[in-house]
């Protein structure tokens, strides 16, 4: 029996619908005593890699044995697979749909596919496997099911990644990779990397048409309005407005360019 029975939810299915009570009723049914996170179901339709971003930036603050349910399944019903992986001490179950690229791309990991019906819903629908195989597996998970139980292991997984930043002697070049809800660019140039191309030398950011000529700590550190560059709690670059919405106000959308130029 895992040491904790949460189970987290990420879905894009909004709340507007039943999608996501539906789910947890099934959980509840096969592990009643299980604790339902809701993480966000506020995921952009069919979005992988915005699903990926909040996976990656969430799952390892919870305890140990955490079943991670994670739906974003514009493939639903066709021969993608249904999966579960071991992380450290976590679990995901999702589809193989490159929604985990970002964990299995930083850590070691133990996969199954899920192709033992005994585990699903006796009654499955073609277009609902967030109901009727993925949340019944995280539940028996939960309730300590081995992970052999649920299927054949697995190796060549279906891998999304985003564009690696580019560097030379001048500078960084590297990509929005992700808007939040207050629409801060968070792009995909790391903190460390950083560090390791400028070191002590000041940059300047180039964003659309903005330029920020230095990085601040936080949104206070400039006037309401202005533009900031800082480095984000997810240990990634952002380009944000004090108290305002950059992608909006910039005129800047995922996939953006965004260069730093070493300062001499």
């Amino acid at each position: 029996m895992p040491d904790s029975q949460v189970i987290t939810l990420t879905t894009d299915f909004g709340t507007q619908d039943h999608y996501v009570s539906a789910m947890k009723a099934v959980m509840l049914g096969i592990s009643p005593n299980a604790r339902l996170i809701d993480v966000s179901h506020d995921i952009p339709p069919q979005d992988i890699m915005a699903g990926a971003w909040v996976v990656r930036n969430s799952a390892f603050l919870f305890p140990k044995n955490t079943v991670h349910l994670v739906v974003v399944d514009p493939g639903v019903g066709t021969d993608r697979n249904p999966i579960v992986l071991k992380i450290e001490d976590q679990y995901f179950v999702g589809p193989d749909n490159g929604i985990f690229s970002l964990l299995y791309d930083e850590f070691k990991y133990k996969a199954y596919k899920l192709n033992n019906p005994k585990y699903w819903r006796k009654d499955r629908s073609r277009t609902f496997h967030g109901r009727d195989i993925f949340a019944p597996i995280a539940a028996h998970i939960s309730s300590g099911v081995d992970l052999k139980e649920l299927g054949d292991p697995i190796k060549d997984l279906v891998t999304y990644h985003w564009a690696t930043p580019i560097g030379d002697k001048d500078g960084l070049q590297g990509w929005v990779i992700h808007i939040d809800r207050f629409g801060n660019l968070i792009t995909n140039i790391s903190e460390n990397l950083l560090e390791d191309t400028a070191g002590r030398r000041k940059v300047k950011i180039y964003v659309g048409n903005t330029i920020i000529d230095h990085l601040v700590n936080t949104f206070g550190d400039v006037e309401p309005g202005e533009p900031v560059a800082f480095i984000g709690s997810s240990g990634m670059l952002e380009v944000g407005i004090n108290k305002g919405n950059a992608a909006k106000m910039l005129s800047v959308d995922k996939g953006a360019q965004i260069s730093l130029v070493l300062q001499k």
